[in-house]
């Protein structure tokens, strides 16, 4: 791993504790985390291999990638403030995310020193992975899927709560006109009073 890698990998890795504060929806929340991991994408991800159980792992990883998505996000608050999205981040929602990106972050360091090699190169072995190539790809696929559903489940239900506040001010604008016909029944009795009262006056 060179300076670069690290700088990425550490990134992706604390930016959820950016969110622990909550702040308002904006594309930034969505541009910084994909920019980073189709960066990292279009650095190591060089077709899918195939061969073997190869694509089995890939299809693993990118599953548990999926799932840690799935519930960082349900996990993450959403809510509506001063006619705002907001989001913040859980410690729940936290805790998926650092496990998952730190699991990736701590396997490529492990696997870069020679035990760490000697043992992946012998499980591999004994499982029909038939190349390095496979484990860069499902760690990169799985980071991937976890930061693709996690935005996505966000975007859904800030769209959703967006939505549904759309709906509930509805009514208030559809009964503005009987509220105006009120106002207008009140001033009319408020007349006949005066003119009832005028009218008294002079008999």
């Amino acid at each position: 791993m060179n300076t670069t890698d690290w700088i990425v990998d550490i990134a992706l890795l604390l930016i959820v504790f950016r969110q622990l504060r909550e702040e308002r929806i904006s594309k930034a929340t969505f541009i910084i985390p994909i920019a980073m991991i189709t960066w990292a994408a279009s650095k190591y991800l060089h077709g899918i291999p195939t061969a073997g159980n190869d694509l089995a792992l890939v299809a693993l990883f990118t599953g548990i990638g999926a799932v840690f998505g799935l519930f960082g996000g349900l996990l993450t608050r959403v809510r509506t403030r001063e006619g705002h999205v907001t989001i913040k981040a859980s410690a729940g929602a936290a805790a998926l995310w650092v496990i998952s990106m730190g699991f990736r972050l701590g396997f490529a360091v492990w696997s870069s020193h020679a035990s760490g090699a000697a043992h992946l190169t012998s499980f591999s072995v004994a499982h029909d992975i038939t190349s390095g190539q496979a484990w860069v790809t499902a760690l990169i696929l799985m980071a991937l899927g976890e930061v693709v559903v996690r935005l996505g489940t966000i975007a859904v239900r800030a769209w959703t709560l967006s939505s549904h506040g759309t709906r509930t001010q509805s009514p208030t604008l559809i009964q503005s006109p009987t509220l105006a016909q009120s106002r207008m029944l009140a001033q009319r009795q408020a007349e006949d009073r005066e003119f009832a009262m005028e009218m008294a006056s002079r008999v």
